[in-house]
């Protein structure tokens, strides 16, 4: 067992160095209130938290490159600008260069924090790789140990790697939790139902939209001219790395309600510049859809 015990020996002091709460100071969202050291609410999900990391930083880009476009488009008009008041007097510089500069410094200010973001998201998500490593690395001696003759320091190994496990665990989750801090707002608009023969005049429905702890619902009617009224069109969500938006459509029949569909739908393709129009079959036969609009 010297060996095992030399690799663990030097497991131990990598977690040390690598741990979060030394590494870097994370202040925990007010959904992570409750996760405290030695209570491990869920198992994180590496792989669902790479996907949206890849796409959020993907759609930061795109902002960034967009507002890059326009402080040069800003900028080339303020040279021009200044190249024209220079063949004029100076009462007659026009007032658009001041309007001009105020535009610029403001479109400035904005890539900087943008490429702050950019900056801490992958921080975060460094830390999260940093972590996930250990805890796998935890998991493989575990089962090393297992495997070999039962001894007094075997045993005592396997109850460090357990509780460097957890720690790894609750780690990822304070890093999950701060990591969708950074992930923005969801503002969906609703577009209505497309239906064709299925949608008629006076046919009422009731549209509820679920992401994780938040909810949307909302009533609408068929009018006479095939128009659709809602008593709501728009709705803001806040993302999070482990739900996916869940969508149930029933029809208002009097008292009684029949259920069109139940369908669910991911959001890891909303994180971009341009509001992304969704159309959703509610029935299996897709003769009833769900029409919405969705801006990152």
């Amino acid at each position: 067992c010297t060996f095992p015990i030399f690799l663990f020996s030097f497991y131990r002091k990598s977690l040390s160095r690598s741990s979060v709460r030394s590494r870097m100071s994370l202040k925990s969202p007010k959904a992570y209130n409750s996760l405290q050291r030695g209570a491990v609410i869920w198992d994180p999900k590496p792989l669902q938290v790479k996907k949206i990391f890849e796409a959020l930083k993907k759609g930061l880009k795109e902002y960034l490159e967009a507002h890059q476009a326009e402080l040069d488009y800003l900028s080339g008009r303020h040279k021009d600008t200044k190249r024209n008041s220079r063949l004029e007097t100076i009462s007659q510089v026009p007032p658009l260069s001041s309007s001009l500069q105020k535009q610029i410094r403001s479109v400035e200010r904005y890539i900087r924090k943008l490429e702050f973001h950019i900056s801490k998201v992958e921080e975060l998500y460094e830390a999260y790789c940093i972590q996930c490593r250990l805890r796998d690395g935890a998991t493989n001696m575990k089962h090393a140990f297992s495997l070999s003759p039962s001894t007094k320091a075997s045993r005592e190994s396997l109850v460090e790697l357990y509780k460097n496990f957890q720690e790894c665990t609750e780690d990822m989750c304070f890093i999950e939790g701060a990591l969708e801090v950074h992930l923005g707002e969801f503002h969906l608009k609703m577009k209505g139902l497309v239906g064709f023969a299925r949608l008629c005049p006076g046919d009422q429905y009731e549209v509820f939209v679920r992401l994780g702890r938040q909810k949307w619902r909302l009533k609408g009617k068929i009018e006479t001219d095939d128009s659709q009224t809602w008593d709501e069109e728009e709705k803001i969500f806040i993302p999070n790395l482990h739900d996916k938006f869940e969508i149930k459509v029933t029809e208002l029949r009097g008292l009684a309600t029949i259920l069109v569909g139940v369908v669910t739908c991911d959001s890891i393709n909303f994180f971009t510049t341009k509001p992304q129009a969704i159309i959703v079959d509610i029935t299996e036969l897709g003769t009833i859809k769900l029409q919405l609009e969705v801006l990152w």
